[in-house]
């Protein structure tokens, strides 16, 4: 039998030496089938499944190669590599170490117990890392540590995990989906593709995840725990939704500041839930906590649309139009829809429209306001700032009265004209197509309105502005005020 072993063993290291690994496991195989006390064998078969990324076997065949003969340096050399790739840096270190002590001079042990220990290194190093958060440094640790435990899925499955705590989800998914591929069972990574399903607000297919990896291992705490967090955002985040449907908008508000305290890790649901918030307070005419929920949504994912979009109409309701231009901006350079170009052209409107006089405010009068509460507002406002009325303050009340008895004056005309008001509102510059404002007599339009008998005794001029027979004046203001 021996003599058969050796030849399947000739055999096996002719296809080695070939690299067709899966014919030399073959041979090697016959070999410790005809002669299973021989450590050889089972030195060159775990060299074999080492090289077909079999770890855990070829693991197995070295520690069985040292038991039949512990004098045997290759077969520790090749356990601690196995250790090693596996992510076992302890115990690799250890037989690294035996083979030192059966040959101290070799350089290829010497040069595996620095890797063993740059390994446990990481370890710690990436241990603290993820007790601050600090997730990049995780990963540094894990992609330096792969490099000698390529095998270690424990190392894989935290990068996965850091991963996905970083946002960057299609490679956490990428990591996790190789593990599974390996291994179909492997709880830490069902977990991972769940946290990314979770974080992305893919929440009933997380939940999918989380229980399976809980099926595999119903000790997983952080499976349970992410399983019990998803499952309450959505019920809270449902409830919300159905409060703001029935226009319940308090009890929504509510709601959504409740879901915002489950996970301040869930920045895409939680992002969503800030800008819904956001909505509501919208409802509730809390300008300002709206704008201020829609900022942390686009602060947390500033791809979100729909934040800028609900912050640029609070913008646009405060006619605070600088801030909702550069949203719409913002919102029409990532998509180029008519809709957003037409947001966009308003808002510019509406800010040129905001530089001029305000000729609504200076009447004290709504944009939608009619004609007769035109005229009623001129009325109101050009006998509250007559010269006349201000005689005997002094010339600096004086003056301030006569430029807002003017700017009355200016608003009454644009505003009571239809075809002057329309192109006010389209927010055309009047003095292109009528000239200079500043050139027409306020007095007669004073005059005008309340007809010539009355007013025939106005006179718009600076510091001398008085009627000819003040008695007169005081009735007048007196019936008409």
């Amino acid at each position: 039998f021996r003599e058969e072993a050796e030849s399947f063993k000739e055999q096996g290291n002719a296809y080695y030496i070939k690299k067709d690994y899966s014919e030399a496991f073959n041979y090697y195989t016959k070999a410790i089938d005809m002669c299973p006390k021989n450590a050889s064998y089972y030195g060159n078969r775990a060299a074999t499944l080492m090289m077909l990324s079999r770890h855990r076997e070829a693991l197995e065949d070295s520690q069985q190669a040292v038991r039949l003969d512990d004098t045997f340096m290759k077969g520790h050399l090749r356990e601690g590599k196995c250790h090693l790739s596996l992510g076992n840096a302890m115990a690799a270190s250890r037989c690294f170490h035996r083979v030192l002590e059966l040959e101290p001079d070799n350089s290829q042990a010497q040069q595996e117990v620095k890797n063993a220990d740059s390994v446990l290194e990481y370890e710690k190093m990436a241990e603290i890392g993820f007790e601050k958060h600090d997730f990049r440094m995780v990963v540094f640790c894990m992609d330096r540590a792969l490099e000698s435990a390529s095998a270690c899925h424990r190392f894989k499955v935290l990068k996965a995990e850091c991963l996905a705590m970083l946002g960057r989800y299609p490679e956490a998914q990428s990591v996790a989906s190789d593990i599974l591929r390996m291994d179909a069972t492997n709880g830490d990574a069902l977990y991972v593709r769940g946290l990314c399903l979770y974080y992305e607000d893919c929440i009933d297919k997380a939940v999918q995840f989380f229980v399976q990896a809980l099926r595999m291992a119903p000790d997983h705490e952080k499976a349970r725990l992410a399983c019990r967090n998803a499952k309450a955002l959505k019920a809270k985040k449902e409830d919300g939704n159905q409060a703001f449907k029935d226009g319940n908008y308090d009890v929504a508000y509510e709601l959504y500041s409740e879901a915002l305290t489950i996970d301040p890790n869930n920045i895409k649901t939680n992002a969503k839930l800030f800008c819904n918030r956001g909505t509501v307070g919208s409802k509730l005419k809390k300008i300002d906590q709206a704008i201020e929920d829609c900022t942390k949504a686009v602060k947390l994912d500033e791809t979100y649309i729909k934040a800028y979009l609900r912050r640029a109409q609070c913008y646009m309701d405060k006619e605070e139009y600088d801030e909702a231009v550069r949203d719409y901006e913002k919102v029409y350079q990532t998509e180029k829809t008519k809709e957003h170009k037409h947001l966009l052209k308003n808002a510019q409107l509406e800010l040129k429209k905001s530089k001029r006089k305000d000729y609504y405010k200076v009447l004290g009068v709504d944009k939608n306001a009619t004609e007769d509460e035109i005229k009623k507002a001129y009325r109101k406002r050009a006998l509250m700032h007559h010269p006349d009325r201000h005689s005997s303050a002094s010339a600096e009340i004086q003056k301030e009265e006569e430029k807002k008895f003017k700017e009355v004056g200016e608003a009454f005309t644009v505003l009571s004209d239809p075809k002057k008001k329309s192109r006010y509102d389209s927010g055309h510059d009047l003095e292109d197509d009528t000239g200079n404002m500043g050139d027409f007599d306020a007095n007669n339009i004073f005059k005008a309105f309340f007809g010539g008998g009355g007013g025939q005794g106005y006179s718009f001029e600076a510091n001398q502005c008085m009627y000819t027979n003040s008695c007169r004046t005081q009735q007048y203001f007196l019936k008409t005020i």
